[in-house]
């Protein structure tokens, strides 16, 4: 679908406009990884289904409002030294 348009450093857009965030990486063909350092992250590498993508420019538009996709993105949790991270769905009342 969107996976080959999507690229390193790519500013997440939902559709409302808002920031979500910033491309790392694809992580497998089914998910886009973001940036930790990006001030919205927390710190925290965050997940969201390429699913949610609506399309492609110079930018990744999700069908998704930016209150949304920050509801319901996943985010990696930090292990201490040596462990590995791990993926929990954040959700947000």
């Amino acid at each position: 679908m969107h996976q080959h348009q999507i690229q390193e450093h790519m500013e997440v857009l939902g559709s409302d406009g808002m920031h979500i965030g910033t491309v790392d990486h694809l992580e497998g063909k089914n998910r886009i990884k973001l940036t930790k350092k990006d001030l919205s992250a927390g710190g925290k590498h965050h997940f969201i289904p390429v699913d949610w993508v609506d399309h492609v420019d110079d930018k990744v538009h999700l069908a998704k409002t930016g209150q949304e996709a920050v509801a319901q993105w996943e985010a990696e949790q930090a292990q201490p030294q040596g462990g590995k991270a791990s993926k929990v769905k954040q959700t947000k009342q």
